[in-house]
């Protein structure tokens, strides 16, 4: 996309973005997965008595991000984040209304078909374990956005997490579902207190697990030129401070450069648990 404008009176931004996934140094497998893709109207010619082209796209290109981690024993982990990520793409192909212009209604509609995205990924993962019982209890978070028109929707469930970083600042937009941050939001622990408590770990909600339904917060803000979501698994932030993070994003404006900085000192600092970082830089 270039500096256009669009129809709701927005620069249209161009997108530049890169994932990347790395199992780390202990786990021994990778039960992480991501996403990048675009969405474009297209037309498919079949027979014209013109000279055209096979094919023509609108102007309008929407931007899909998401990182899931997954979680469960024997390779559980790894097949319902795989579900969740197929899920999501088979609602963006067949029921997602991708385009539109982004006033609040407009923004809230997409939030609202997002969050029933998670929730049918949410049955399709529960309905897997019913079928395969070694994967009773499979389960993935899920951090999702949605970009199109200079408005980025996101939602999300568990604990990785979406991040802006704009005007040189790290800003997270998402909330960890675990019980440490509960109880940090509701003032019963200090934040310092999370790292070594033996519950630090413990999701209080993930797409999947053991019971069917799945609380999938949501969020739709105004992305500006210069802008860049981060999106990201644990792996990441269990290794890296939020400052360690932001120092890698001004030292590297180029999102495949920064993604490839954060893994290797995710993985330098001990890279206990798989690590995913998806970068998009808004221009």
């Amino acid at each position: 996309m270039n500096d256009s404008i669009t129809e709701s009176g927005r620069p249209s931004l161009a997108v530049k973005a890169f994932g990347i996934t790395d199992t780390g140094r202990v786990r021994p497998s990778n039960e992480d997965q991501f996403l990048i893709a675009e969405l474009t109207k297209t037309m498919r010619i079949w027979h014209t008595s013109l000279p055209e082209p096979k094919a023509r796209f609108g102007d309008e290109h929407g931007h899909l991000f998401l990182v899931a981690d997954g979680m469960g024993g024997h390779r559980a982990g790894e097949q319902a984040s795989a579900l969740a990520v197929v899920a999501i793409e088979q609602f963006t192909l067949n029921t997602f209304k991708w385009f539109f212009h982004s006033d609040g209604p407009d923004a809230q509609r997409v939030l609202t078909q997002l969050q029933t995205a998670l929730r049918q990924a949410d049955a399709r993962i529960l309905e897997e374990s019913a079928e395969h019982p070694e994967w009773s209890g499979m389960g993935t978070t899920l951090t999702m956005a949605y970009y199109l028109d200079a408005q980025l929707c996101v939602v999300h469930v568990g604990d990785s997490r979406a991040y802006m970083f704009e005007d040189d600042q790290l800003h997270q937009i998402t909330h960890d579902h675990t019980l440490m941050a509960e109880m940090v939001r509701q003032g019963t622990l200090q934040p310092e207190e999370v790292k070594h408590h033996r519950l630090r770990n413990v999701i209080t909600n993930v797409v999947g697990g053991n019971e069917a339904g799945v609380n999938v917060e949501a969020h739709a803000l105004e992305v500006h030129a210069g802008d860049r979501l981060l999106l990201c698994s644990d792996g990441l932030t269990e290794m890296l401070t939020n400052d360690a993070i932001a120092a890698a994003l001004r030292a590297e404006p180029d999102p495949q450069a920064v993604c490839t900085r954060l893994v290797a000192q995710a993985n330098e600092a001990g890279g206990r648990d798989n690590i995913t970082v998806l970068i998009v830089r808004f221009d």
